[in-house]
């Protein structure tokens, strides 16, 4: 099985806890810029791929494309280059951030467990479309 879905806007990766004391116990809570983008892509997938999921036992293989928009600031060549993807992303989010956003958020909705990816890839470039493209499947074997 194999599914593809597209979550459109610019790429944003897994928010860092924020860790609160109440009495004598910490409370950690996901910040809702975070929540907000794991629901999008959550209903992305629902809405592109129905009640597609994968089997319990299967490893899987998650390619995430991220594309962020052009900055309006940049050269006609300097741009030209970005979109022809000779000059890629070195900005926020980390790459290990927005695969950290996509599995997490799929939890119960694509697979089991995100424990269940054993291969992934995010690749970030330029579009004057952003956007993530996001590709699971079974993991192949060597």
């Amino acid at each position: 099985m194999k599914v593809k879905f597209v979550v459109l806007g610019e790429p944003q990766g897994k928010g860092r806890p924020r860790f609160s004391k109440v009495g004598n116990h910490v409370q950690t809570r996901t910040p809702d810029e975070t929540l907000v983008y794991e629901n999008l892509i959550r209903s992305e997938y629902q809405r592109q791929c129905g009640s597609s999921r994968f089997q319990d036992e299967a490893q899987l293989d998650v390619r995430i494309l991220a594309f962020y928009p052009v900055p309006t600031s940049v050269s006609k060549k300097k741009r030209r280059m970005m979109l022809d993807h000779e000059i890629r992303p070195g900005k926020k989010p980390d790459w290990d951030n927005i695969g950290k956003v996509v599995t997490d958020s799929l939890n119960q909705i694509a697979y089991r467990d995100d424990a269940q990816v054993v291969d992934a890839q995010v690749r970030k470039f330029f579009s004057e479309q952003p956007r993530l493209e996001v590709t699971i499947q079974v993991a192949s074997t060597m």
